[in-house]
């Protein structure tokens, strides 16, 4: 009876020793795995900046009474720590339905807000409009790009000076009316996980359409 109590004991320690060394693997998984999907989430969300931002554009259209322009392009980059903020019109809507009404322009916003569900997270937002209209930054839909944000940064080359600024605004005499930088840099910082290194992203891209679009216009 003794030595089947004795190896019974030792069947116990051994089944607690394989389930630690099981839940340890785990749990290193699983955090193997968050740390992967969080850094692929960083990259996602610079590819899909970068390319919306190829796609930025100014229109000179307007009609010939100005109280019947229902529509305004633009490009606003606001600055504040330690999230800015990013609005312009793109072609970077993508039609989901065939024969559907629809252009390739669109209002396009980043920024970052606090997730309603989780106290002091912050997530980067991705804000699409379409079709543009005289509001160019507001409206439309807003979905969730990347989560856990420390940082988003964004400073612009301007041509006429070649120097870096935090602001723009081509709405505005005072700004930059009716010009686009020249090139943008984007920062990203995302939180580590359970405590790990920041995931930190940083990208300088160029602005294709420089000159507002005016093709149509008499005398252009």
């Amino acid at each position: 009876m003794i030595e089947i109590m004795v190896a019974i004991g030792i069947l116990a320690m051994v089944a607690v020793l394989i389930h630690g060394v099981i839940d340890s693997l785990s749990r290193g998984r699983k955090g193997e795995g968050m740390r992967a999907e969080r850094a692929h989430e960083g990259r996602e969300a610079m590819q899909r900046m970068v390319r919306d931002l190829s796609g930025a554009f100014l229109s000179m259209h307007v009609p010939s009474v100005p109280a019947l322009m229902t529509e305004r392009t633009a490009f606003v980059g606001k600055s504040s720590l330690p999230y800015d903020r990013l609005d312009f019109t793109s072609f970077a809507h993508l039609r989901t339905e065939r024969d559907s009404h629809e252009s390739d322009q669109a209002e396009v916003g980043y920024f970052v807000v606090n997730d309603p569900e989780v106290p002091d997270k912050m997530d980067l937002v991705r804000r699409e409009q379409t079709p543009i209209d005289y509001e160019p930054l507001k409206g439309g839909i807003v979905n969730v790009v990347a989560e856990d944000v420390e940082r988003f940064d964004v400073r612009f080359l301007d041509p006429q000076t070649s120097q870096w600024v935090e602001t723009w605004d081509s709405m505005v005499v005072t700004g930059q009316p009716n010009r686009l930088p020249f090139e943008v840099e984007i920062i990203l910082v995302l939180k580590g996980v359970g405590g790990g290194p920041h995931y930190s992203y940083t990208t300088k891209m160029f602005i294709p359409i420089q000159t507002p679009l005016t093709f149509g216009i008499p005398g252009q």
